[in-house]
């Protein structure tokens, strides 16, 4: 029989630093979408571990992921969540100035053999599917001078397997965001993806969300290495997931008939949740703070043909998730809380739980510890 984790995979905090730099520095991770910074000169930054990281588009309309340090002295240039650059990128102690591409232009009161081309903003990798930004923090792909050495790290395609194919109905990259909320939660991340990728809490946890669907009717798919997840249809008269059932807005362009019927939730590791509704998507980003802590980035995404409608709503949608999400987060700050206790020891997985067997096995593996 399948059982749980043990204790210092949620409570111990050097195995968590570690298990950053297994988990989360060794694969792509999802920073955002690419609608949050329209034009040049806008960005946002994402803070992992003790790394900052401000994504960026330049002029020419490419994206860019820049380490938040300066080539000077290593001062963090860039202090806001997200706001605009004009035209530049200052360091606000010694104003060395750079592109928006990290090329440095200006380096005041340094000699004359000093060459600024060997000193850029150090790069992250980046790279985009269907709207969404993908970020490389690995060191093996830093070379110092030009970028990352893309020779040395996993290829974002590679790491996605067939979810391009798998959901380019939905066409992701079409669709703009109408809200956004961030939560901070007092438990591991993985207590997070657990509690997501399962529903029988879903009776007794969350009562709107269990009059959308049957809490046993998940069609799941193989779990693999990337991710894991499968759909749910509906319960009769429910048209969406909505505070009443009801759909107000059309259904996105491209869906076949069974993706009309269906939310198709998917966790793809390490800190992406996908769920994918007939008239809009709901995207989850998990960052963790630290062994016993996470910030969550929830955001819904509507199709802009319908966001123009004078008569617009996503008030129904968002009040559904947002209870349902303070739900969740509740009860993972309940399990963090049980698995702290020197009482704690892993229990038994029930044949409905298969999922989470399989992420959790490749924590093992990552940890070093089979499976």
């Amino acid at each position: 029989m399948h059982t749980t984790l043990p204790r210092r995979f949620y409570a111990d905090p050097d195995f968590y630093r570690a298990e950053l730099e297994r988990f989360f520095f060794a694969r792509w991770i999802c920073a955002g979408r690419a609608d949050q910074v329209p034009c040049p000169g806008d960005y946002f930054t994402r803070t992992l571990g003790g790394d900052s990281i401000i994504i960026t588009r330049d002029p020419s309309g490419a994206i860019h992921a820049l380490f938040n340090v300066c080539r000077h002295r290593g001062t963090r240039i860039c202090e806001q969540a997200e706001g605009h650059f004009v035209e530049r990128i200052q360091c606000p102690y010694h104003a060395w100035t750079y592109d928006l591409s990290g090329r440095l232009m200006a380096a005041p009161y340094m000699p004359p053999a000093f060459c600024r081309d060997d000193y850029p903003l150090h790069r992250a990798g980046c790279e985009l599917w269907d709207g969404h930004i993908f970020v490389y923090l690995g060191r093996d792909g830093q070379d110092g001078r030009d970028g990352p050495d893309r020779s040395k790290r996993p290829r974002l395609r590679d790491q996605l397997l067939d979810l391009p194919e798998r959901f380019a109905s939905y066409r992701m990259g079409d669709l703009r965001l109408a809200r956004r909320i961030v939560y901070d939660v007092k438990a591991n991340w993985k207590l997070i993806v657990l509690n997501y990728n399962e529903c029988l809490h879903c009776p007794t946890l969350h009562p709107a969300l269990n009059r959308v669907h049957h809490y046993l009717a998940a069609d799941n798919v193989e779990p693999t290495s990337a991710y894991c997840g499968g759909a749910m249809g509906f319960r009769e008269h429910v048209e969406t997931a909505s505070t009443d059932g009801r759909r107000r807005r059309a259904y996105l362009p491209g869906l076949n008939a069974t993706e009309r019927q269906q939310v198709a939730y998917y966790s793809i590791y390490p800190n992406l949740f996908l769920s994918l509704h007939p008239d809009y998507v709901m995207t989850h980003t998990l960052w963790p703070r630290a062994h016993d802590r996470t910030e969550i980035i929830c955001e819904w995404h509507f199709h802009p043909a319908e966001m123009a409608r004078p008569d617009f709503q996503a008030d129904d949608a968002i009040e559904l998730w947002d209870a349902t999400n303070r739900e969740d987060w509740w009860i993972s700050e309940q399990a963090q809380a049980g698995i702290q206790s020197r009482a704690y020891e892993p229990g038994p997985y029930s044949e409905r739980e298969s999922l989470l067997w399989s992420f959790d096995e490749i924590v093992r593996r990552e940890a070093g510890e089979g499976g």
